[in-house]
């Protein structure tokens, strides 16, 4: 037992130091926030009497805590007479069309991210769901017998597999089939603990999750590279050390070439610098703070760009929309746009930027 804690001990720090470099935006309480539907259907585990199968459907809302770890509250409503065996769970001869419910509280783990690495554009994920629950059987004063045989409240636990796939064009939208058990913990005698397949059911259950915005403008985790954020602060500090404006003037002068009509300086201070994440065009949070340091009523020149990424119409499209969007921001501001100009690829000193020509 201890080598096995050993090597999972080991396990886990490989894990975490492959995942060392990246970094994730700080949520707020209310991130990551989904709500989804599910529906299925289960039968004894002991397979003894698979029909009829007990059909069922529920809510399910549920937050994430990291792209690995999460936690959702579950209520399922169950409508078949398809008994438990001992305990009789899932059978109460009620003639009511609901039969019993299973209120539960579910902690998450994301397989996929956790071994993988997280990737906001990745389309299919696994992970697993297990947690806690409270059963209630309805409609039936008869079920309640001598040393809990048959009561008509137990504890439930429920363990399963998530196979999940996102679609949507923001990915914010999740469909799963999962396979699962609910098992009676406290199917008697007394309200003893134990774990049996005589008293528990293996279901198939097929839901969609919607996963709310978030602060970040997306529907998951944003997510940061440091190591090769790192680099490139280091690369430029050095780059600026050295010959600071003329290392500025080199790095943007084919996005500006034909902004400006008559000849003046260009100068560090009159251009602002908006980045894009890759085939976005959306303003974060740090794009728009710079933008706010324009003065209403200066007069601007915005070029949008593109990185060399993906097919030329694409990049073309991307950087008429980067300069869009920034264009729109400011002249909400007051502020004073002359032109948009829209660069796609214009040569290997592009990349995912709008610059603001400030006159």
């Amino acid at each position: 037992m201890k080598k096995f804690l050993i090597a999972l001990s080991v396990f886990a720090m490989g894990i975490t130091s492959a995942q060392a470099q990246v970094a994730y935006e700080k949520a707020k309480a209310f991130d990551n926030v989904y709500l989804g539907v599910e529906g299925g259907a289960m039968t004894p585990l002991n397979f003894s009497h698979m029909t009829p199968l007990n059909a069922a459907a529920g809510l399910k809302v549920g937050k994430q805590f990291s792209p690995v770890y999460g936690a959702n509250l579950e209520g399922l409503a169950f409508f078949g007479d398809n008994r438990w065996e001992t305990g009789s769970l899932g059978y109460s001869n009620s003639h009511t069309l609901v039969r019993g419910v299973n209120l539960g509280l579910n902690g998450t783990i994301n397989f996929t991210n956790l071994f993988c690495g997280y990737n906001p554009d990745r389309r299919f994920e696994v992970g697993t769901e297990a947690g806690i629950g409270y059963w209630i059987t309805f409609g039936d004063n008869k079920i309640i017998s001598k040393d809990n045989y048959g009561d008509d409240t137990e504890l439930t636990a429920k363990t399963g597999l998530t196979f999940a796939y996102s679609f949507g064009e923001k990915k914010a939208c999740q469909l799963y089939v999962e396979p699962a058990i609910l098992w009676n913990l406290t199917h008697g005698p007394g309200d003893a603990i134990q774990f049996g397949n005589q008293a528990a059911q293996l279901g198939l259950f097929v839901g969609v999750n919607y996963k709310f915005k978030t602060s970040n403008g997306t529907h998951n985790f944003k997510v940061w590279n440091v190591g090769e954020l790192n680099d490139e602060i280091n690369s430029l500090r050095d780059q600026l050390n050295a010959k600071p404006k003329e290392v500025v003037k080199e790095v943007v002068k084919e996005v500006i070439k034909e902004v400006p009509a008559a000849p003046q300086t260009i100068a560090f201070d009159n251009l602002v610098f908006v980045k894009f994440e890759v085939d976005k065009f959306y303003l974060s949070k740090e794009a728009m703070a710079s933008l706010d340091a324009i003065k209403p009523g200066r007069h601007v020149t915005v070029v949008g760009t593109a990185s060399p990424e993906g097919s030329k119409d694409r990049n073309q499209w991307l950087s008429e929309n980067r300069a869009n969007v920034v264009a729109k921001y400011l002249q909400a501001r007051g502020v004073i746009v002359d032109e948009t100009v829209a660069k796609g690829v214009e040569s290997v000193t592009s990349n995912r930027l709008a610059v603001v020509y400030v006159k």
